[in-house]
């Protein structure tokens, strides 16, 4: 005799039902971390720290340092933020 686990009983329109609830839960819990990150960007903004391209470049290049991309390439994409930030004629 062969014991299924009770997931392996449902069918698939339970198995959607319980997919839509966790998938909800889940963006639920993430939602004060996604208003923290908009937070976060518009102070920099507010402060003129950074404008938004320069935070889209520094995000791209955390992302290719996290995936482990060649860092012949993060360096390409550095020299671009360290040009855009500080501009061509402060070298």
């Amino acid at each position: 005799m062969s014991f299924d686990r009770e997931e392996d009983l449902l069918t698939k329109d339970e198995h959607i039902i319980n997919f839509i609830k966790s998938f909800v839960a889940l963006e639920e819990a993430m939602q004060p971390f996604k208003e923290q990150v908009r937070d976060l960007r518009s102070s920099y903004v507010e402060n003129d720290w950074l404008n938004k391209a320069d935070m889209r470049m520094a995000v791209k290049v955390y992302r290719m340092l996290k995936q482990g991309d060649d860092i012949e390439m993060v360096n390409d994409f550095f020299d671009q933020l360290k040009k855009h930030v500080r501009g061509p004629d402060e070298y």
